[in-house]
């Protein structure tokens, strides 16, 4: 495990088990100490499936891939499956990771895939440093195959939430889902959407959006543990997904390229596609996640 420490932040990364941030903690102003993301006791990353702590990286594509189908108009191909729907999360998650360069608040950590029954070949790289201004990731994906490909990438981050918790942001649309997040269609919010106003974020049951025209941030806070958590990504990462089972103490806002579904479906592939490559060109993006003291 590999430990950063900087600006009042500390991560701990786990580069064999899929690059995955496996505990981000921040020291309040009074000493005390905060999780910034998910992490239970005792639990170790692992690639089996998919790691419900911490973030990790999701490329060459983020979210579903229904029946393991990448298919973006121009090329069409299958990739192996991972889950009972298809693909989830590509394939990064799964894959050890190489530190390329170590500093006290700084790595970077790369992951490359040269082989595979499906055409996708490409160099990944992920940045991850801690300041002042928190934990930024930025994640690079350089097409290494010898023909145009669609590629998508995303951090599937889990934060903690309790039964105050409130979640803030802003998008224009969303999927509309039916059975398994598979899309149906869009639709257009007037107000913002459900979390415009603040709202406390329910549990009681399962919550799942995959939001079209997010403004880039979005605001967690806790007041039972005075803490709040600024997510903040860039231009290309603003189709969030938002989603938590029922009953748990995690929420996850996962800032992806494209919305959930974009690597199989027409219907999402129309609203948001996923960028096309071609070898050798590269698509990057950032992702902060910052704590305040409330």
């Amino acid at each position: 495990m590999l430990t950063l420490s900087s600006g009042g932040y500390i991560a701990r990364i786990a580069p064999d088990a899929g690059g995955t941030i496996a505990a981000l903690d921040w020291q309040k102003p009074d000493g005390t100490t905060l999780p910034l993301l998910h992490a239970p006791a005792g639990v170790a990353p692992q690639t089996e499936t998919p790691n419900k702590f911490g973030a990790w990286a999701m490329l060459p594509f983020a979210n579903r891939a229904f029946d393991s189908l990448v298919d973006d108009g121009h090329t069409r191909f299958t990739v192996p499956s991972n889950n009972p729907a298809g693909t989830i999360h590509g394939f990064g998650w799964q894959s050890a990771w190489q530190v390329e360069e170590q500093s006290a608040g700084h790595t970077v950590l790369v992951h490359r895939r040269t082989n595979g029954p499906d055409p996708y070949r490409y160099l990944a790289r992920q940045d991850i440093r801690l300041g002042e201004d928190g934990m930024t990731v930025t994640l690079a994906l350089t097409n290494e195959a010898d023909q145009a490909l669609p590629f998508g990438m995303g951090l599937h981050p889990w934060f903690p939430c309790a039964a105050d918790t409130r979640l803030r942001m802003t998008a224009t649309g969303a999927l509309i889902f039916d059975n398994q997040f598979r899309a149906t269609g869009t639709q257009t919010f007037a107000d913002g959407g459900p979390y415009a106003d603040n709202p406390v974020f329910a549990t009681g049951a399962e919550s799942a959006w995959s939001f079209l025209g997010w403004d880039g941030t979005a605001r967690i806070e806790t007041p039972s543990t005075g803490l709040a958590i600024t997510l903040s990504a860039s231009e290309n990462l603003r189709y969030p997904m938002v989603w938590a089972p029922a009953g748990v103490d995690f929420l996850c806002a996962e800032p992806q390229s494209h919305a959930a579904g974009a690597p199989s479906e027409r219907i999402v592939r129309e609203a948001s596609p996923l960028a096309r490559l071609q070898p050798g060109e590269t698509l990057a993006g950032w992702v902060r996640i910052a704590a305040e003291a409330i």
